[in-house]
């Protein structure tokens, strides 16, 4: 039988949660599967078309939309882009000071209303900076897939990453957290 009983010990106490990976944690060949699928709505398609100026009637008319092979209102690509390396944060750029670039992108298949995305990172190179001694340069494969496991997307990604030793996270001032900034350590 289990005690149910809480313990005396209520001392608040801060505890390390999750801070990302840092340079020294990236091996070519890993693959991170990133937490959390998210579904599209027809809101995050009309707003995202509309905050860009994206004028192509695919992803806001209908009845336009409805004349074409699809049948159907498109995802705008950009959108599909943007969630899937928001996706990969978690576990690629957390500790990142700049992205270098974005190659080889591709939409494999279109994304729709009511699709589920989910993201995935290859590390395929890592080296160190030539200019800067307190990061690295790491080059993922991102790749999208929908519900049904159709890759919508893939793209390289290539992260400025900061080295473990020069970020020095800890659990009062995990990476972007200002200095003293809500529940401390007891003095």
């Amino acid at each position: 039988m289990t005690d149910n009983t809480e313990a005396d010990d209520t001392d608040t106490r801060v505890c390390t949660g999750w801070h990302g990976r840092f340079y020294e944690d990236f091996s070519v060949g890993d693959v991170y599967k990133h937490p959390y699928g998210r579904t599209v709505t027809e809101t995050d398609n009309v707003w995202f078309t509309n905050l860009t100026q994206n004028v192509n009637p695919m992803h806001f008319t209908e009845p336009y939309a409805a004349e074409t092979e699809f049948g159907e209102r498109l995802v705008n690509g950009l959108y599909v882009i943007s969630l899937a390396v928001g996706m990969s944060v978690i576990d690629v750029s957390m500790n990142a000071t700049a992205n270098l670039g974005y190659d080889d992108v591709t939409h494999h298949a279109p994304v729709f209303h009511g699709d589920t995305i989910f993201a995935e990172s290859e590390v395929i190179s890592k080296r160190e900076s030539e200019s800067r001694d307190h990061v690295g340069i790491v080059t993922t494969e991102l790749r999208a897939y929908n519900q049904d496991d159709d890759l919508v997307l893939s793209l390289e990604r290539t992260p400025m990453v900061l080295k473990r030793e020069s970020a020095n996270p800890t659990p009062e001032q995990p990476p972007g957290w200002p200095d003293g900034i809500g529940t401390q350590p007891d003095q």
